[in-house]
């Protein structure tokens, strides 16, 4: 998905020109009616392919049948008329989506016509990234059929095989929140669903699906299983979302329609049309909270995946003491591991501020003290006699999460209460690990690992029991950094809840490279993959919250990467660590 959007136009255009019509409008969105399976899409270009000519040869079928599911809108109608009346009723594109960069040539084969999908990708009914298509996929063989004298395809994957620039034009990147096996915080998991004024159909389908298969013990849903969408959801002009399902309900709680309300909330407020949502269940409006008439979208702020409440300023070490504030505010903190006698070269502090871990400047020990507590409030050693700990991290759980560099490679470990417990995490533990994030929401560790002449930026779940308790991590696996070679990674920080900023090598002595990476491992389809920051960045400051700005950290300031102008805020001298909680 690196091409450009211009590229993948101009061969939508070049198509058509041999097998479809294209509708330019004079001005204004295109306005067509909806026909079966039709999305309607935002780009401004309509592509109606043409559907199978007579006389047609086996590969023309299969050739025309891929150019037919890049119809635009969305839909696949048209794509039906390729297929015999059987595998048309059978076939369902909706349970995969794979894409590819190179447009296949369809061959002869023994079976029928054959393509050969190099480098593919796929995603599964949720839009939810699965990464590359496994190698025995790759080669697809239609089998044909005469069907009233003319070629048809008999049999066929339940999957949209679609270019990849053409999937990164139509589809946009979203998340779908669900709850963690507690119930206490929200978890956003990425999908991509088709672009348009069908956003919030799109949204609500996917979230009723569920979360993947695999996250069993990472999220759930409060949402019964086998709801749909009885029809699309429609958005009133003062922005309520009149949402009617069907299937069965069971009993829904009030504490169930809470959650289940908030993970409809927190999915739908990414339309911005959207400020309420109105629920209806085979017909029965589903009672809301407080007896009102529609939920609004910015509710169930207390299930908030980036901490409900969580601190925003910034806390860092300045000669060995503790601060915090805002940019241009930095002061002393009072209360433990606050003085500078303490020789701390790192701090990691809880989402609520009230704890900070502190590692000692050799890297053998981790203390942790209050924050603001007075003078007498008291330090303690949670671990000692280690080899090299990175900079600690929190989860909304108030576990703090370690990672100790030892000569025989990486050891995870998270503590709480009083006890250290140790975390295998395949892929990281026994590593070399660079530097690591765990998401506030405790469902993700993301870390640098050196290997093959370069680094690796992974990700793994972590699992949890319905109480809370660990219960292990999934195989770490690999994320794009915005560049192709395993080159060395300097920093990573939390971009959102769902992504992550990374501080490639310098461009110059006086640029830097700020890459974006998707914790789902897919390519950013929203935002450059890459941006360039004037200054010597050593660092980089980052959160999960939205509104919380990214910053790359200089030797004597701060540079709002976000911002237009790329403004450097001067920091006190002595600053020697920076960052947000968690």
């Amino acid at each position: 998905m690196s091409r450009r959007v211009p590229a993948a136009l101009a061969g939508l255009l070049l198509v058509a020109l041999v097998s479809g019509c294209v509708r330019l409008p004079d001005s204004g969105p295109v306005v067509e009616s909806r026909s079966e399976g039709d999305v309607s899409t935002d780009s401004g270009v309509s592509f109606d392919p043409m559907p199978p000519q007579p006389g047609a040869t086996r590969t023309e079928i299969v050739r025309g049948f891929l150019i037919a599911m890049q119809k635009t809108p969305i839909g696949t109608k048209v794509a039906r008329e390729f297929l015999t009346a059987d595998a048309a009723a059978s076939w369902n594109p909706q349970q995969e989506t794979i894409t590819y960069p190179l447009s296949p040539t369809p061959r002869e084969a023994p079976g029928g016509v054959a393509i050969a999908l190099a480098d593919a990708d796929h995603l599964d009914s949720r839009g939810a990234w699965r990464g590359s298509l496994p190698q025995g996929r790759r080669t697809v063989t239609f089998p044909m059929s005469l069907e009233k004298g003319e070629w048809r395809i008999a049999g066929l994957p339940d999957a949209l095989i679609v270019p990849e620039d053409w999937f990164q034009q139509y589809y946009r990147q979203v998340s779908l929140y669900f709850f963690d096996p507690t119930a206490s915080i929200l978890v956003p998991e990425p999908a991509f669903v088709p672009r348009g004024d069908q956003l919030a159909s799109a949204l609500t389908q996917a979230l009723l699906l569920g979360p993947s298969p695999g996250l069993e013990r990472v999220a759930q849903s409060f949402i019964p299983p086998g709801l749909e969408v009885t029809v699309g959801v429609t958005v009133s002009d003062d922005g309520v979302a009149d949402i009617l399902l069907s299937g069965e309900v069971g009993t829904l709680t009030a504490d169930t329609t809470e959650m289940l309300l908030a993970q409809l909330a927190w999915t739908l407020r990414q339309e911005p049309a959207i400020k309420s949502i109105k629920l209806s269940v085979n017909g029965n409006p589903v009672p809301l909270p407080g007896g009102v008439s529609s939920y609004r979208v910015d509710g169930g702020a207390q299930f908030d995946p980036a901490g409900f409440q969580a601190s925003p300023l910034l806390y860092g070490l300045r000669h060995g003491g503790v601060v915090s504030g805002t940019p241009t505010g930095l002061a002393p903190v009072e209360g433990a591991l606050a003085g500078p006698d303490l020789d701390l070269r790192s701090i990691g502090v809880s989402l609520d501020a009230e704890s900070v871990a502190g590692i000692a400047a050799d890297g053998s020990a981790v203390q942790v003290g209050e924050l603001g507590a007075g003078e007498g409030a008291r330090v303690r050693t949670v671990v000692s006699g280690g080899h090299n700990f990175l900079k600690p991290a929190w989860d909304f759980a108030g576990r703090m999460w370690l990672v100790d560099r030892t000569p025989r490679g990486a050891r995870v470990a998270y503590v709480q209460g009083t006890r250290v417990r140790p975390l295998e995490v395949p892929g990281v533990s026994g590593k070399q690990v660079r530097s690591f994030l765990v998401s506030r929401d405790g469902s993700r560790l993301v870390a640098v690992v050196h290997r093959n002449g370069g680094d690796e930026l992974v990700v793994s779940r972590i699992e949890h029991g319905g109480t809370g308790r660990v219960l292990g991590a999934t195989r770490a696996t690999r994320i794009g950094t915005g560049v192709d070679a395993p080159l060395p990674v300097r920093a990573i920080a939390w971009r959102s809840a769902t992504s992550v900023a990374v501080l490639n090598p310098p461009v110059t002595t006086s640029l830097a490279s700020i890459g974006l990476a998707s914790v789902d491992g897919s390519p950013s389809s929203q935002e450059p993959s890459s941006v360039t920051v004037e200054g010597r960045l050593v660092a980089l400051v980052g959160s999960p919250a939205g509104d919380e700005p990214v910053y790359g950290l200089t030797r004597t300031g701060l540079v709002d990467i976000g911002s237009s102008d790329q403004r450097v805020t001067p920091l006190p001298k002595g600053i020697t660590d920076l960052g947000y909680v968690g």
